[in-house]
């Protein structure tokens, strides 16, 4: 269901996708990851606007990503919550730290699919800046083996600006699990590790930005 209803919306949305995002895609290393995700995989990136997921349904056009979603999105109407899970959302019951969701994104990387999570857990508000990441994905990419895709935008949905995007090469926490190293330790160094990498793909898009100048 959910893959028929990305594949709608991505063949209806096309030529207004370019109008609206008028979207740029840089690349760490396009030899190692370029548009095309193989396998399961799970795509994390810095949280900007709701937009952010339908940058991404328009990035990877080829494949379709199920994005871990808050239940305060569910809340708001019937119909937008029936549009969620026909998306493919997956829903996050943050409130009563019901973790059943990673079970759930668990199958579906061992099915092959692409899960799509903004670590930082909510959009930050107005001057803070970078939000510390959530750890649930370093579980689930532990647990999987399956490789990060990480991305930065630069999150510009304004009219006559362009949203940019840079993909980065795959990660593999599992080979960094240091085994010395509590299991809280190598959850905390790994999470880290992997935000201070999506930052640093923020310097570098600003730096292509500036060669474009």
């Amino acid at each position: 269901m959910y893959k028929i209803v990305q594949w709608f919306i991505k063949i209806t949305g096309y030529i207004p996708s370019l109008f609206y995002f008028k979207k740029k895609i840089y690349y760490e290393n396009r030899k190692k990851q370029g548009r095309r995700i193989k396998g399961g995989a799970i795509v994390i990136s810095n949280h900007t606007s709701i937009y952010d997921f339908a940058l991404y349904m328009f990035t990877f056009p080829l494949n379709n990503l199920r994005p871990l979603t808050g239940e305060a999105l569910y809340q708001k109407n019937k119909v937008f919550s029936w549009f969620l899970n026909a998306l493919g959302a997956i829903k996050v019951e943050r409130a009563d730290y019901d973790f059943s969701f990673m079970s759930k994104a668990k199958r579906y990387i061992e099915k092959g699919q692409k899960i799509l999570i903004f670590p930082e857990g909510r959009l930050p508000k107005e001057g803070e800046g970078f939000l510390e990441f959530k750890p649930s994905f370093v579980y689930m990419a532990l647990e999987t083996k399956a490789p990060i895709i990480p991305l930065y935008t630069n999150g510009s949905y304004k009219k006559k600006e362009r949203a940019r995007v840079i993909v980065g090469e795959p990660l593999y926490l599992h080979e960094l699990y240091d085994n010395s190293k509590s299991e809280k330790e190598n959850i905390d160094l790994l999470s880290n590790h992997a935000r201070n990498y999506i930052i640093r793909l923020g310097m570098k898009l600003d730096e292509k930005r500036e060669e474009e100048k």
